[in-house]
């Protein structure tokens, strides 16, 4: 009997640790890797923008 003590504890802290372990690694995958090693695909998109000319009225 005396070793049924504890045994109940011991599965949920196995049962969190796990699921804790699901999460991160869902993080990871949704996040594609951004935090880890993925930093360098940078993507650089050149933006030029041009306002349009108005012709100057001279009173």
């Amino acid at each position: 009997m005396a070793d049924d003590n504890g045994g109940g504890s011991n599965a949920a802290v196995v049962a969190i640790f796990v699921i804790f372990l699901i999460i991160v690694a869902a993080a990871i995958f949704f996040f594609g890797g951004q935090f880890v090693g993925g930093g360098s695909q940078t993507k650089k998109v050149d933006v030029n923008v041009k306002a349009p000319a108005v012709p100057s009225k001279s009173p």
